[in-house]
């Protein structure tokens, strides 16, 4: 399912229009963003977490010329489903 398919889904859903659908996705995806750039988690119960994880450097190998590498430690996006979404998928 993509983007549009979602608003179409929640526009079905909700008796929202299409248009007001769009909004509330964009305001979720920009809320979440807003909230993990500032370290935040977002918990949904039920649903997931969406978290910040760090990533420690390694060292890496380059596939062409077989050197190490420095890779830099940086920050990630994570997901972890909720109880009720794993039940639901098994």
């Amino acid at each position: 399912m993509n983007k549009q398919e979602l608003i179409s889904k929640i526009a079905e859903e909700s008796g929202l229009t299409k248009a007001a659908s769009e909004k509330a996705v964009s305001a979720f995806v920009n809320a979440v963003s807003a909230s993990l750039k500032k370290g935040e988690s977002v918990q949904l119960i039920g649903f997931g977490t969406f978290s910040v994880s760090k990533r420690a450097g390694r060292t890496g190998i380059n596939p062409q010329t077989k050197k190490a590498i420095k890779i830099a430690a940086k920050n990630v996006a994570k997901f972890k489903p909720g109880k009720a979404l794993a039940d639901l998928v098994k």
